[in-house]
């Protein structure tokens, strides 16, 4: 009986892959659905296959960058809007896209295209690749005959996302300057300046002075013991990485990024953004009110967020507003949801959202950049505190010296 891989999404929402023996393909596809709603894809499978694609395998995160994923939507929506057909379009960026990994993606899904199948559908084959709301926006998109729109509103999302996280990576970069070389600063001056004082004293037979003896001691520690720190420190790690993959420890960790003083507002504010940005993007291409939430749902960063936005499906699908379902949501915005209910009520839900979007991105990236202007004289002050600490324990042993010789 021959065997078929599949992939296939559950009732959930999360992505499902197997292997089952049927009599033909029909009755495997039968199979899937019985038990998974959507099935992605299904092929004959091949043990040789298997072992080559093993010893083939990528190195690496396998997502396409966000920066490459803006670009390639801005030259689709150019080469649509000129008139030119689907399948050429797709080969021609493939000639052009620097990223060897998205170019054979876009090659082998031009020959799909080619052959009757929708963007969509050909993409939706790589979906380890792409995100699932460049995906449903495609596919909303044809279905509205508005493709070249889509990928316009898809270039302006994922740029916007781009942009922000590189400003926070680069308002980054000084503090974590900063902090690695005094690290490294103190690890050598606890390694092999205050080892060589301690000899020098004890021939000269002195007393050393009391915060020279807290250095000499704080070094014999950390010499004898960080082969055990390194350990408990990466069982520690090791402990909390296993518990966030659960559902326990991936709420606990949510609520953890969005009550922490100071960034819990930020990270709110952050994924209210998410949400409203991707709402406004879905709606705009056509998708229907609660295939949209539960779309947004899945590509929701914050555990608890996506949890609450998969929640608010079944009031949708029960006649409810999106006003109605965003009411008594505690990590949601009060303005958030004033601006839904205007969008509602003006039949602009799409365009409130996009407004809601850009409000929301800009105050966490005010807050943000704020946060880290007042982060960088607070490392300063401590790290002076420790460099003048070191400093007079390394000198007085210094003064005293010359008495004692």
């Amino acid at each position: 009986m021959p065997k078929f891989s599949y992939r296939a999404l559950g009732r959930d929402g999360k992505e499902v892959r197997g292997v089952l023996q049927a009599e033909n393909k029909a009755d495997a596809i039968a199979r899937i659905r019985h038990n998974y709603p959507v099935l992605l894809n299904i092929s004959p499978h091949d043990e040789k296959k298997k072992i080559s694609g093993i010893l083939s395998m990528e190195i690496g995160n396998k997502r396409i960058k966000t920066k490459t994923l803006a670009i390639l939507c801005s030259q689709f929506a150019i080469t649509l809007r000129s008139g030119m057909p689907v399948g050429r379009a797709m080969r021609m960026l493939a000639g052009q896209c620097g990223d060897k990994r998205l170019q054979k993606v876009m090659e082998k899904a031009a020959e799909q295209v080619d052959s009757g199948s929708t963007v969509a559908s050909a993409l939706e084959q790589y979906s380890e690749r792409f995100p699932l709301t460049f995906i449903e926006t495609i596919r909303a998109g044809e279905q509205s005959g508005t493709l070249d729109r889509s990928f316009e509103r898809l270039h302006k999302y994922y740029d916007k996302a781009y942009k922000t996280t590189e400003k926070i990576r680069s308002a980054l970069m000084y503090p974590m300057f900063v902090v690695a070389v005094a690290v490294v600063v103190l690890i050598i001056v606890m390694a092999k300046v205050i080892p060589t004082l301690a000899n020098v004293f004890a021939d000269l037979g002195g007393n050393l002075p009391l915060m020279t003896r807290m250095m000499i001691g704080f070094s014999d520690f950390f010499e004898k013991w960080w082969l055990v720190m390194l350990g408990v420190l990466f069982l520690i790690w090791a402990g909390l990485k296993l518990f966030g993959r659960t559902k326990e420890g991936k709420i606990w960790k949510a609520k953890a990024a969005l009550t922490v003083p100071l960034v819990g507002m930020i990270n709110q504010m952050s994924s209210a953004a998410q949400f409203a940005n991707t709402m406004s993007v879905l709606l705009a291409a056509g998708i229907t009110l609660d295939q949209a939430v539960e779309t947004t749902a899945r590509v929701m960063d914050n555990a608890l967020f996506q949890e609450e936005v998969h929640s608010m499906k079944d009031g949708i699908e029960q006649g409810r507003s999106l006003t109605e379902c965003l009411q008594n949501r505690p990590y949601f915005p009060q303005t958030m949801i004033d601006m839904c209910s205007i969008g509602e009520e003006t039949g602009e839900l799409e365009e409130n959202l996009e407004n809601v979007a850009d409000y929301y991105s800009n105050e966490a990236d005010y807050r943000s950049q704020r946060l880290l202007t007042m982060l960088e004289p607070a490392l300063l002050v401590m790290l002076s505190f420790f460099a003048g600490f070191i400093v007079i324990s390394i000198y007085l042993p210094i003064f005293t010296m010359y008495d004692l010789m």
